[in-house]
């Protein structure tokens, strides 16, 4: 345990790092996610915390959803009834629906749903296991939502991307949660089926990982974005039906990601050995070692295997589990949660590398590559993106094109321009506002944005654009910048101490304002105490916020409206293992 605990202290030293000396240039969106955190786990919470830190999720953007019944499984009605409405309210109470893509969900939740309460009776005779994964009933939320089991149609995802005559797919589309899909998988902007991708950070009960190796593996797929690795992804071949499933596939895909100038190979055998540039990995096996091939896996690699019980993570069970692959370093992985039997469209085609070569996220490119993905979980950092072209954002005053600097005072309407060049070649074709993770406003190259901050609270607030580049994939890069508007008499200060804590103890928070009548202290969707007046201590159990890098935020309000609050400048603490 105090091993663990020193791992964790330098991953969270290492991230720290990362996110204080790297630009806010990871493409896939963290503005168009939904983070679910179970408030009841610690592990959930220092995962969350984590990739909150990394990947700058805005705190709007953060679900706490307190879940106590069990890990391994849950029924369908539980799973409709207390995790996906829920979740589908909060994004729509919060008014984040336009703009929500994919639903994240942090450690310790069910990774199975059981729906065999639900089969008409002339199909629950004929299967034998009727059971989902947290993920892909996620992304087929609308069917599930339904009184038919239409999750069950062997093409249910029309986001799956069709072959064309090479065996390849024609075209890699970036996903919205807005875009409709036609039957033969054209995109329709109106109409048509809807998804939200849906991904888990990390499973951290029975066979998975612990937290310290879910931490790392985001890690390492925050720092690949952009970063084109050089490497080779290697496609695996046997005799064995976990890999004949599939194989058939293999040379079309290598053919096409050599086009695309990345390296691959199709070679025999179960795991490529003595490897050091294992950039992706598609294999077959019911078993195997990685740390005895002696390979090493680049960062951001896909490395996904084809076996039954990949993703039954119940220690009594047998099977390589996709845990080890995380455990090695890959960004991603997935597997199945019951016996699915060997059928190819429940697991990613070999197209799944295309789409992430040519610059997909790695959420977009496992979703548009499984046909049927009722049965299948998808493990990792949904954003990873090594291989896209991530747009520069820099944004101007358009009255006098200054740049704004850190923490500057605005005040009034206020014109933004923003401006965006593709590294390599390309295009931007639009730009989104957002405030605090609310999108406010959208415009066209060589137009502006219109910020009135007399209609906004006054205080601290976060600035975000997001350029999207104009191929089909819509890669994102965003520029982030924390700013104060000022407009009224109101201030608000906020002090944490300590500002480094073990999660067995209590941090004290001081709030001190002028023009107010009330504050509340929240962290990462989470209300930590509200104070009547502003000159107030409160104590907080360091165990709410989670172990990891946490930021703790405060609104005081002297009435109704955004006109009469004023946010507070953040603090941010860490919080270490209490074993440390």
């Amino acid at each position: 345990m105090i091993a663990h605990s020193r791992i964790f202290i330098g991953l969270a030293i290492l991230l720290l790092a990362a996110v204080s000396s790297a630009p806010a240039r990871a493409g896939g969106g963290p503005e168009n996610l939904f983070l679910v955190v179970n408030s009841n786990s610690p592990d959930s919470l220092a995962v969350a915390n984590a990739f909150v830190a990394l990947r700058g999720v805005p705190p709007i953007n953060v679900l706490m959803l307190p879940w106590t019944a069990g890990t391994e499984s849950a029924t369908i009605a539980a799973f409709r009834t207390d995790l996906l409405t829920p979740i589908l309210r909060a994004i729509d109470g919060r008014k984040l629906s336009p703009h929500i893509d994919a639903i994240v969900y942090s450690s310790d939740f069910p990774w199975r749903i059981d729906f065999a309460a639900e089969l008409p009776k002339e199909i629950a005779g004929n299967d034998k296991f009727p059971s989902g994964s947290l993920t892909g009933m996620t992304m087929l939320y609308a069917a599930v939502q339904q009184s038919t089991p239409g999750y069950l149609d062997p093409a249910s995802n029309r986001y799956w991307r069709p072959l064309n005559q090479d065996g390849v797919p024609t075209v890699t589309n970036g996903f919205r949660g807005w875009y409709g899909w036609g039957p033969q998988g054209e995109l329709m902007e109106s109409g048509g089926s809807r998804y939200l991708l849906s991904v888990m950070l990390g499973v951290t009960a029975g066979r998975g990982n612990t937290v310290p190796e879910v931490v790392a593996s985001l890690v390492s797929a925050a720092a690949a974005d952009g970063t084109h690795p050089k490497g080779t992804i290697y496609f695996m071949t046997n005799s064995d039906v976990r890999t004949t499933t599939r194989s058939s596939a293999f040379p079309a895909a290598v053919a096409e990601l050599k086009l695309l100038g990345v390296a691959s190979e199709v070679v025999v055998g179960t795991l490529p050995v003595g490897k050091r540039d294992v950039a992706g990995l598609m294999t077959g096996a019911a078993d195997f070692d990685w740390a005895k091939s002696g390979s090493t896996i680049v960062p951001g690699a896909i490395c996904e295997n084809l076996t039954s019980y990949g993703a039954i993570f119940t220690p009594t069970v047998s099977q390589t589990p996709l845990s080890e692959f995380l455990r090695a370093g890959a960004a991603g992985s997935s597997g199945t949660v019951i016996e699915p039997f060997a059928i190819g469209s429940k697991f990613p085609h070999a197209s799944i590398q295309v789409h992430y070569a040519r610059g997909a996220s790695l959420a977009e490119a496992f979703y548009q590559s499984v046909r049927s993905p009722y049965q299948l979980l998808v493990v990792g950092d949904p954003l990873c993106q090594p291989w896209a072209k991530v747009p520069v954002v820099e944004v101007v005053v358009a009255s006098d094109s200054s740049n704004l600097e850190p923490d500057q005072q605005l005040s009034g309407l206020v014109e933004l321009e923003p401006r965006a060049h593709v590294p390599g070649g390309g295009t931007v074709d639009r730009f989104e506002l957002f405030v605090d993770g609310m999108r406010l406003e959208q415009c066209g190259l060589g137009e502006h944005f219109s910020l009135d901050t007399l209609l906004m609270s006054d205080g601290y607030h976060e600035l975000r654009v997001v350029a999207i580049e104009s191929s089909p994939i819509e890669t994102q890069g965003r520029w982030i910048m924390p700013v104060f508007f000022s407009n009224r008499s109101r201030s608000l200060t906020l002090k944490v101490e300590p500002t480094r804590v073990k999660s067995s103890g209590t941090i004290r928070v001081s709030v001190l304002g002028k023009g107010l009548e009330n504050v509340v202290v929240f962290s990462m969707g989470r209300v930590l105490g509200r104070t009547v007046g502003t000159d107030a201590t409160i104590e907080v159990p360091a165990e709410l916020l989670g172990r990891g890098s946490v930021t703790i935020r405060a609104t005081g309000r002297s009435g109704s409206g955004a006109a009469n609050s004023v946010n507070a400048q953040p603090v941010t603490i860490e919080v270490t293992d209490a074993a440390r």
